[in-house]
């Protein structure tokens, strides 16, 4: 097989390398395509264009396959740990004992916000959106915190990441708190990652919140599930704001504005109002699904077939296990479950759903999941976050350690006005 493309325009021919990951997958290196053709690419949506090499995550959207720094995603299902993944992304192995103690303490050591950024919360107004609380906090925090700027070796990465990832919680749970005119619950020490952002979501003065285990692991599970997948849409902006060299948590608050919109965070929230307009209409999943397919309808599956997966998502799989635990343990007799179980047959077993490779994806359960567990629906696309941000992390500090890193700045094809005079005032009409 040749290691390189040719191109043909006009009469001259051009070649350029092929490039190959440990995985196999194959590329052509175009980056000396416009100064050996004065020729650019058109692909909208990036959908053919890698933007970068990068050692943190893999998928095959053909085979549902996803692995975190080469081990699969199905390996965490047993013991869901979020630290442990965020550890993993970041650093690129698993933490050892004392690498998981010391992170495990720093994310302790830093979980408070400091005193004067509680009165920042205080001048939002109470139905301002979590999403907009938590960029903009975000970004207050490097004021509260000027060494991120100059995070040059793995301490200086590790304390700045454990202070963001642990800050998330709060932050969150104080816009939560926030909103619904609650004083603020500060964090515990004595609890983990996940019981100390419950506590800090739903405890009351004098009255601790109490977190089951099975609760802990199915938010633990989604958080780990949703901590990397590669160059999306947000992951993609907190690359491109980095690669201007801003620092780590204004990129990561760019990658909030990204995910906060309805095409990427805000999915799993359009399921769930899917299920509850089929409950509330009493509508029979089956006719939803006959709608869904009627061209003229503006009915739409919400939840199923994803832009990389040509097969079923593999997080959705883990996550159908554990909602089926969750629910009954919880004593929670949710309909919107039942309807989702349907959905998910008649859509596995409906030739239309199967030609198009239309399979759950990982929106189609976390609604009910975090739904089950009490977390509000305006507060589904911070979960994502929270979740999201190791991720942020990892592409942020991977893009800084890679030699030769340019500024992003993508071309365009201009198809405005041509050159064109410019007519004084008093002549226009």
């Amino acid at each position: 097989m040749s290691d390189e493309a040719t191109l043909t325009v006009g009469d001259a021919t051009y070649r350029f390398p092929i490039i190959e990951g440990t995985e196999g997958e194959r590329a052509i290196d175009i980056r000396t395509l416009r100064a050996e053709t004065g020729l650019i690419t058109l692909d909208p949506g990036y959908g053919n264009t890698g933007s970068c090499r990068s050692a943190i995550t893999f998928i095959d959207g053909e085979q549902g396959i996803l692995r975190y720094r080469g081990i699969p995603i199905e390996q965490f299902d047993a013991a869901p740990n979020f630290v442990e993944v965020a550890w993993l992304l970041i650093f690129g192995h698993l933490p050892s004992p004392e690498e998981y103690d010391t992170f495990a303490a720093d994310l302790t050591g830093c979980a408070n916000l400091d005193e004067g950024m509680k009165h920042h919360f205080e001048g939002f107004p109470r139905t301002a959106p979590p999403m907009a609380i938590l960029s903009a906090m975000i970004n207050a925090l490097s004021c509260f915190h000027p060494e991120i700027f100059e995070l040059q070796d793995k301490d200086s990465v590790r304390i700045a990441a454990a202070g963001l990832i642990s800050k998330i919680r709060t932050i969150a749970a104080y816009a939560y708190r926030h909103s619904k005119g609650l004083p603020y619950i500060y964090p515990d020490p004595k609890l983990r990652y996940v019981p100390n952002f419950l506590h800090m979501m739903f405890s009351q003065p004098y009255e601790h919140h109490v977190c089951e285990p099975i609760v802990r692991d199915a938010l633990n599970l989604i958080l780990l599930l949703h901590a990397d997948h590669e160059q999306n849409c947000s992951t993609s902006t907190v690359r491109m704001v980095g690669s201007s060299q801003a620092n780590l948590f204004a990129s990561c608050a760019a990658g909030v504005c990204a995910l906060w919109g309805p095409l990427h965070g805000g999915a799993n929230v359009a399921v769930l109002e899917m299920l509850e307009q089929i409950h509330q209409g009493q509508m029979t999943p089956d006719d939803y699904v006959r709608l869904a397919k009627d061209k003229d309808s503006k009915v739409r599956l919400m939840g199923f077939g994803h832009r990389v997966y040509r097969n079923f998502d593999p997080r959705a799989r883990m996550l159908a296990k554990i909602a089926e635990q969750l629910l009954p343990q919880l004593g929670v007799k949710d309909p919107l479950l039942d309807i989702a179980r349907r959905l998910e047959e008649i859509a596995l077993e409906d030739p239309y759903f199967v030609e198009r490779q239309l399979y759950p994806n990982v929106d189609f359960y976390s609604g009910i999941i975090l739904r089950a567990i009490g977390i509000p629906v305006s507060m589904f696309t911070v979960i994502f976050a929270i979740g999201r941000l190791p991720g942020w992390i990892a592409h942020w500090w991977e893009q800084e350690q890679t030699p030769g890193n340019k500024i992003a700045r993508p071309r365009q094809i201009y198809i405005g006005p041509p050159e064109t005079d410019r007519v004084q005032l008093s002549e226009r009409r």
